[in-house]
């Protein structure tokens, strides 16, 4: 007897069939033998097709952010938000990060990553992208957000809507407060084509006619002043009831006539030109930083052209006209359907008519030990104090620096400034300090991307109450977030330390999600004191009894910790890494924590941003999961948890898992202590890993799919768990 050819089910309808026969008569059975299953293959954890480009990763983001857009469960100027949002960020994008790569293509100087894409594949891939989602960004904003909000009574009125009383005004308002400020340029051999700053709102104007002198190049550019608003409310007795606005542009398309007397306006088109705006500065050959940077922050409006934006009823031949001055290909033209500047939109989203449409206010919390406290350094002396903003308020961090201001026993304060704003309550402070005879030394980040200006003017401030300010390390952004306060007691100098994972910024402190430790604890004081004599003067690294640093010891501590609990899952117990992050890029770590994956760690990633690895790989990343959260709050705290057998240990960091940061940049990372916080920390972790409502998760291929509740799950959300137990709702007069 044989069974070849038999089916599985057949083949066991068989098998029973003959069991119950006699023994005696049962004739002997050839059983099939299973083919062996084909060798998994494993690639190399250098394959490039285990990494996804970094710049293509930080467009999904955007992409993810711009899909909040369409999420009903936000309030609606929340939705209007978010896609205005996409476009500050995209605008970022565009400045830096495809202005780099264009950078490398001039300069012959293409460098693949560890993904292997060359700088000029990978710009093809993010025009494909770019030009899909802004075209799908338009249709959202036309077809979703202003219908929408037209039925709350917030209206957008477009010139074919305008009534005779509109256009009377709209004229009055023109002739009273545009055109004064307005100058028009006719393009000539003595008029060349203008220098246009970087992400200016223009007009190109076709022209015909005969001017005063004879000319008739048949073309002029109108730029728009900045300091004309580019959206104008109009009057509730010529626009009715409700909140009606006329922009900017559409008040210079109906009037460019008056501009140009006896010529003919053929057509009016909106445009706007983005530029490199990446700040070059070689610190090896400067002498004075600050000198140098204020001379590049006018360089960075009049960079290289990266993209053109234009109204998608331009013309072919201007269309051609404006990429040829600008030396853009089509590929970085994108023909938007209404005004190309949406991010000055960002005025009507807190509409005080219109509190429904917003996010319910909410109070964050002062922790019970210092709500009823007159003098913060004797709480802090007793334990440390973790704060979670926003949800807990930031006011203790501002409290501190107050009241070491005043403090007679306060003898010398030293802190970190990466983005602060020149007129914060924390620079009041420290200029209090200086005045009051404290020493004080701000070690300010200059190089901080786009908040240069700001933190110039902050420099000249605290060095003119009298504070020494410095400027870091050449080479080496500072992006440490440290506070130390030095005090004297019963005779003897005690140190108060403040250490963050975000910036020293109140605004930011309501929006960014961020963790704060005010601690009194004597080695991480020292660390601290440390690390602050490393960057003033100058000496060999600093030994650290708890503090982990960059570009010292802080990607070797991961990567110690990443290998012991790698050596733990191939010995066959429990190992488990979770990490939560804005990005993560650099090729060791990642192969790293592949290499763990593959002896069995389980591996919870929670990146906000760019994410080069690769999860659900089989034989290289199937115990790797990288989700990421998006939501009112941008997520913002880095936390490291190991395992580390059972003796669990959580850091939290100023630092990515980026190369930059971990190699280039001066870093701080920091242990939480003591059952209860890590604990804590553990629990609000966890909240991540469980939302399904608002975490999107990587896929093997790149692309990100949201999570939703599934069977009879309940909708979780992290960040409204957390306002939930942390922070008291305000009533509204709703």
């Amino acid at each position: 007897m044989t069974t070849e050819g038999l089916t599985p089910s057949e083949l066991q309808t068989a098998e029973a069939v003959v069991a119950e026969l006699p023994a005696e008569i049962l004739p002997p059975i050839e059983l099939p033998v299973p083919a062996p299953a084909p060798p998994m293959v494993v690639p190399s954890l250098d394959d490039s097709s285990l990494y996804i480009h970094r710049e293509l990763s930080q467009l999904q983001f955007n992409i993810r952010v711009l899909e909040q857009a369409l999420d009903e469960s936000y309030p609606l100027l929340e939705r209007l938000k978010f896609l205005l949002i996409f476009s500050s960020n995209l605008d970022e994008f565009f400045e830096i990060r495809v202005a780099g790569l264009k950078k490398q293509i001039n300069f012959a100087r293409e460098q693949a990553g560890a993904d292997g894409l060359q700088p000029h594949q990978a710009l093809a891939r993010i025009s494909e992208l770019a030009h899909e989602q802004v075209s799908r960004q338009y249709a959202i904003l036309n077809d979703t957000l202003l219908p929408a909000l037209e039925k709350h009574q917030v209206r957008f009125i477009r010139r074919r809507h305008w009534n005779t009383k509109l256009k009377v005004w709209v004229r009055r308002y023109f002739r009273d407060e545009i055109a004064p400020i307005i100058t028009p340029i006719g393009l000539d051999p003595t008029h060349p084509f203008p220098l246009l700053v970087n992400k200016s709102l223009n007009f190109i104007v076709e022209l015909e006619g005969i001017d005063a002198f004879g000319r008739d190049s048949g073309l002029a550019i109108i730029p728009a002043p900045r300091l004309l608003p580019r959206i104008i409310k109009v009057p509730e007795d010529v626009g009715g009831p409700g909140d009606n606005y006329v922009f900017l542009s559409s008040m210079i398309h109906a009037h460019a006539d008056d501009l140009f007397q006896g010529m003919k306006v053929k057509g009016c088109y909106q445009f706007r030109l983005t530029r490199n705006a990446d700040l070059s500065v070689d610190t090896e050959d400067v002498e004075d930083l600050a000198r140098a940077l204020r001379g590049e922050l006018f360089s960075r409006r009049y960079g290289d052209a990266v993209r053109l934006e234009v109204v998608d009823t331009c013309p072919r031949p201007l269309l051609d006209y404006l990429l040829k001055q600008f030396s853009l290909s089509e590929n970085e033209l994108y023909r938007v359907s209404g005004p190309v500047n949406l991010t000055r939109l960002f005025s009507i989203t807190g509409l005080a008519s219109h509190p429904e449409l917003q996010y319910a206010p909410f109070t964050p919390v002062i922790p019970k030990l210092l709500q009823n406290s007159d003098n913060i350094f004797s709480v802090i002396s007793k334990q440390d104090i973790l704060l979670l903003h926003p949800f807990e308020s930031f006011t203790p961090v501002v409290d501190l620096l107050r009241q070491a201001a005043k403090d007679p026993h306060v003898l010398a304060i030293k802190q970190t400034l990466y983005r602060s704003g020149a007129n914060s309550e924390i620079v009041d402070a420290l200029v209090e300090a200086a005045r009051n005879g404290k020493e004080v030394t701000a070690v300010i980040e200059l190089r901080a991307r786009f908040d240069e200006e700001s933190n110039l003017a902050l420099a000249s401030r605290l060095q003119a109450a009298g504070a020494v300010v410095i400027y870091g390390v050449v080479g080496f952004k500072t992006h440490a977030k440290m506070m130390l306060i030095l005090r004297r007691e019963s005779g003897e100098i005690v140190r108060y330390a403040h250490l963050g994972t975000g910036n020293y910024h109140a605004g930011n402190a309501k929006l960014y999600t961020d963790y704060s430790l005010l601690t009194a604890d004597v080695a991480l004081g020292e660390d601290v004191a440390k690390m602050f004599s490393q960057l003033i003067g100058m000496g060999k690294t600093l030994r650290m009894k708890k503090l982990l640093h960059a570009p010292f010891t802080l990607k070797k501590t991961l990567l110690d910790l990443i290998a012991k609990e790698t050596t733990q899952a191939s010995e066959g117990k429990p190992a488990h890494i979770i990490a939560k992050f804005n990005s993560l890029t650099d090729p060791k770590i990642i192969r790293a924590l592949y290499k763990a994956s593959q002896t069995g760690v389980r591996i919870d990633l929670v990146v906000r941003g760019m994410c080069c690895l690769r999860p659900g790989i089989p034989g290289v990343s199937h115990n790797i999961q990288v989700r990421s959260i998006i939501g009112r709050f941008l997520e913002h705290t880095r936390v490291f948890y190991f395992l580390n057998e059972g003796e669990e240990k959580i850091y939290l960091s100023s630092a990515d898992w980026m190369e930059r940061n971990l190699d280039k940049r001066v870093e701080t990372c920091f242990p939480v202590e003591g059952k209860k916080l890590i604990t804590r920390v553990k629990k609000e972790l966890e909240a991540y890993l469980t939302d399904n409502t608002q975490s999107w998760v990587l896929q093997p291929d790149g692309r990100y799919l949201r999570s939703s509740p599934t069977g009879n799950q309940n909708p979780r959300s992290a960040q409204a768990g957390l306002l939930e137990k942390l922070t008291v709702p305000l009533v509204s007069a709703r």
